[in-house]
């Protein structure tokens, strides 16, 4: 097959260019050359940037995807380091379905004001205490996103 343009592989894994030009900075992903100034990537680099995508969806940080390919480029997981982040994210899918729970059952009260609920002021504390996660507290106006989107 012939290699890929960065144009072409940026529409087909629906990344900016710029945000493969810095996956290449990280040593995530390897031109194949240039034809004139424009990237050429061999067009595994498709599949390579779809383990990416399934790593940062999992919550795994760009650095810790490097660690998961080899000096060849092939997938080198680490199936402890998978087994973690599946702990981790059944901690965060409890935290979330408690949290979804209150606020279900909060919309539906009956109590005249949900500080009358005892429902939702536990849910209170628990965000006062930081059971809660940040990512699903609200963002004063004006924060700023640390997920990148």
């Amino acid at each position: 097959m012939t290699n890929l343009d960065i144009a072409e592989v940026a529409r087909r894994a629906g990344l900016p260019a710029s945000t493969l030009r810095y996956y290449e900075e990280k040593g995530l992903i390897a031109s194949a050359g240039r034809a004139g100034l424009r990237r050429q990537f061999d067009p595994g680099v498709l599949q390579r940037l779809a383990l990416i995508a399934l790593g940062r969806t999992a919550g795994f940080s760009l650095d810790e995807i490097v660690l998961m390919f080899g000096p060849d480029g092939q997938p080198r997981i680490d199936r402890g380091m998978l087994s973690a982040k599946a702990d981790e994210l059944d901690g965060t899918i409890r935290k979330l379905t408690v949290l979804r729970d209150s606020l279900r059952h909060a919309a539906a009260c009956a109590a005249p004001s949900h500080m009358q609920c005892p429902t939702f002021r536990r849910l209170i504390r628990a965000a006062e205490s930081g059971v809660v996660p940040a990512a699903v507290r609200p963002r004063s106006p004006g924060a700023r996103s640390t997920t990148g989107s």
